[in-house]
């Protein structure tokens, strides 16, 4: 529900500085919805006492807020139209208002000391606020906001401001930069609330500037009171009020918890220890003049982190999400009033800096992750007592085959032959050893796993068995006697195998460049292992056809590149498999006669021997063996 409400001034009372103080009461409507709820009158009184001096729709009257300001406000429409009619301000637009602001709540403070600044808006994750924040110090020369952001919440983020966002959502767009600050920097910071969904907002101040000056990171001198800024403790803490004014007589002290200012008996000295939360009183009797003083107190309830139980994660699964540890930390504890956040060193979990990313990414080996646990309305309220070991546990890496063959009435052995001391081994064929022999093909399943600390992470993995096909020389193609010869040998499935040339070492090319003439072995070795096989061939040249019609030209057929060999024998034939002619080593060729008499034009064939390194006769292949007669 959100209320809507009138405020009427009932009465001014004179401070010590000569300035007025005005009390607001909830206008004569209140009393319809009161009937309604004794819970909802619990929470407008709480209101109506947080409300005083907390909201401000205008710039002028800006609300001044320092360290320990307590600031737990809602909206209630704009007042002046604090941009003259501008349709921007940095990143602002007009809004469904015709205005820049349409909800909208102005605070300004004053930096006293040097470093990162940054601020929290803590939201409804329901609703869509936006805010601008302005390097100035006066309202009618704001200039051009220093940080601004106009994002919808789509997202339901919990937060939106400057810096980092406390709940560890590292990819929250509605958040900009740090500032970095000097001493006496005045600024003006605009709320406004978009959806006109209105469950009111929080404001915390956050960097490092407030490790380095605790106590004087805000200037609270901004708001001129005897009794000092609005006090925001936490639960069970002493909160010492201080009025002390020379020539003073006594001290009478009043305290208001919803139901009017009553005096507290007995307090008449010029320091009180407020014990609950309310909007106290001072009066100061002087001879010269009383003065009236008053100041807001508030307690925000102290966070107890529980304890969280020891986890782990798989190295190779990417990110740790350190948000599920959330309930764990939170018990029975509203996840609405508190925000978890999780640190690598205690040193930063009490700072409450260097917040990890909830999306964590877990270091190899084992961690210790700090939890600090903080109030929404109140930071300075946490519970850092607790943490827990995160083992990042190395995931089985499959380094071995996944692919295997059969070789012709064998067995092979698949799996981790080199195995890791600290993982276990199981396979689909109940088999717990690294590694398994088998002798038939299919598919194999093997889970290894790595256990450490009860914490366990496994892969699994499918090993295919294949039988291999006999290894086969299909052809062996010889470009012969050009500038360059070249061999090709022809297999059936040619990334399988490993070349080899005379003895030399293994490619994986099947190609041979720049082969000199003569005879050679190739051989072709498996590379799954089933074994290897060799072929003598040669490297030889003769002419397609030749021309025996006496002009002196290519009168005669010869092979030439036989000189390497041993015994070369050439044998001609018909085209029937009659022998024609026979020519032996330094023979000048064929004449294309049998017995004398010329041989008609059409195609011949031819056959070469020689004498291997064994003192046999070959017959040497792969040879293109048949030529032309012309005539």
């Amino acid at each position: 529900m959100t209320l809507y409400a009138r405020y009427i001034v009932i009465h001014n009372i004179k401070l010590e500085d000569g300035r007025a103080i005005h009390y607001f009461y909830l206008a004569p409507e209140l009393n319809l919805l009161m009937k309604y709820s004794q819970i909802f009158l619990y929470l407008v009184l709480f209101l109506s006492i947080g409300a005083k001096a907390q909201v401000s729709a205008d710039c002028s009257n800006a609300v001044p807020i320092c360290n320990d300001t307590p600031v737990n406000g809602g909206t209630m429409g704009f007042g002046v139209d604090d941009f003259g009619g501008a349709a921007t301000s940095g990143c602002l637009e007009v809004t469904l208002s015709g205005s820049i602001e349409s909800n909208s709540a102005w605070y300004r403070f004053r930096t006293g000391a040097s470093g990162q600044l940054g601020f929290n808006i803590g939201i409804d994750t329901t609703e869509d606020w936006d805010f601008a924040l302005y390097m100035a110090n006066d309202c009618n020369n704001l200039g051009e906001p220093v940080r601004c952001n106009f994002f919808d919440n789509q997202d339901e983020n919990r937060f939106i401001g400057v810096g980092e966002d406390p709940s560890g959502e590292s990819m929250n767009v509605q958040y900009e930069d740090w500032l970095q600050v000097s001493p006496g920097e005045e600024y003006y910071l605009l709320i406004n609330n978009f959806s006109n969904s209105n469950s009111g907002f929080s404001i915390q101040f956050s960097g490092q500037i407030f490790v380095t000056n605790p106590y004087d990171a805000l200037d609270c001198s901004i708001i001129s009171n005897l009794l000092g800024p609005p006090v925001s403790a936490c639960e069970g803490s002493a909160v010492i009020l201080d009025a002390t004014t020379s020539n003073a007589t006594t001290y009478n002290w009043f305290v208001d918890q919803g139901s009017g200012f009553t005096q507290i008996v007995g307090s008449h000295n010029e320091t009180l220890q407020a014990l609950s939360a309310g909007q106290y009183r001072v009066e100061v009797v002087r001879p010269s003049g009383n003065i009236i003083s008053e100041v807001q107190v508030a307690f925000s309830p102290m966070p107890i982190a529980h304890s969280v139980a020891d986890d782990f994660s798989c190295s190779g699964e990417g990110e740790y999400d350190l948000a599920q540890k959330d309930i764990e930390v939170l018990g029975s504890q509203a996840a609405s009033e508190y925000i978890v956040s999780y640190y690598g060193s205690l040193i930063d979990a009490n700072s409450g800096i260097n917040f990890l990313s909830k999306q964590f990414m877990p270091e190899p080996g084992t961690q210790t992750i700090f939890v600090r646990l903080t109030s929404v309305n109140n930071p300075k309220c946490y519970d850092t007592s607790q943490s827990f070991q995160l083992i990042n546990l190395d995931t089985p890496v499959i380094n071995f085959p996944i692919e295997e063959f059969l070789c012709q009435s064998s067995s092979v052995t698949i799996g981790d032959t080199s195995p890791n001391l600290n993982y276990s081994y199981s396979w689909d064929t109940g088999d717990t050893t690294p590694s398994i022999e088998v002798s038939q093909a299919g598919s194999y399943s093997v889970t290894v796993t790595h256990t450490q600390s009860g914490f366990s992470c496994s892969t699994t993995q499918v090993i295919t068995v294949l039988v291999s096909l006999p290894l086969n020389i299909m052809d062996i193609e010889i470009d012969d006697l050009k500038n360059n010869n070249t061999v090709t040998v022809i297999t059936e499935s040619p990334e399988r195998f490993e070349y080899q040339l005379d003895g030399g070492a293994f490619q994986k090319g099947n190609r041979f460049y720049g082969v000199e003439p003569g005879a050679h072995r190739i051989t072709v070795n498996d590379l799954i292992g089933c074994g290897a096989v060799s072929e003598d061939i040669v490297v030889v040249g003769f002419p397609r056809f030749f021309t025996p019609n006496g002009d002196g030209s290519n009168d005669f057929w010869n092979i030439t590149g036989i000189d390497n060999l041993v015994s070369p024998t050439i044998l001609i034939y018909d085209r029937f498999g009659k022998l024609l002619a026979q020519l032996g080593q330094g023979s000048s060729g064929w004449d294309g006669t049998l017995n004398g008499k010329p041989l008609p034009e059409t195609d011949y064939w031819f056959k070469l021997t020689y004498t291997n390194d064994n003192g046999q006769t070959n017959v040497a292949k792969y040879v293109n063996n048949h030529f032309a007669l012309k005539r």
